[in-house]
């Protein structure tokens, strides 16, 4: 499996991610094509249905989470951000990143964000 640097070094060069979660039910391993910002040391990611969206629900029960890019994988731990300052600032950097129009149009929500934390 590639190092913590590999990983690092392909954040900063992609725009998505897969981000696999355990099933709140199922218990099997869930995969899906996520955005993110990489800020500073921080992975943040931003549920596109914010706290309806479904991996969103799974890291509440599994905090978790395994992330792939490019072959370079990492396991991380979820922490939920809910406090409205830190949500609308993680906002900010996701409409810095990828624009304000696609993150208007494909976010239908804003009420939480994620910090994704290196195990």
């Amino acid at each position: 499996m590639p190092d913590r640097d590999t990983l690092h070094e392909h954040l900063l060069r992609h725009r998505e991610i897969n981000l696999t979660v355990t099933g709140r039910k199922s218990g099997r391993a869930i995969s899906n094509p996520v955005w993110f910002v990489l800020y500073g040391e921080r992975l943040y990611l931003l549920p596109v249905q914010g706290s309806d969206t479904q991996w969103y629900r799974n890291v509440l029960s599994n905090p978790l989470i395994r992330i792939e890019t490019r072959g370079a994988q990492g396991e991380f731990q979820a922490a939920p951000i809910t406090d409205v300052p830190q949500v609308t600032s993680v906002i900010e950097k996701f409409r810095e990143k990828y624009g304000a129009r696609d993150v208007k149009k494909y976010y239908s929500k804003f009420d939480v964000a994620v910090l994704a934390q290196p195990r």
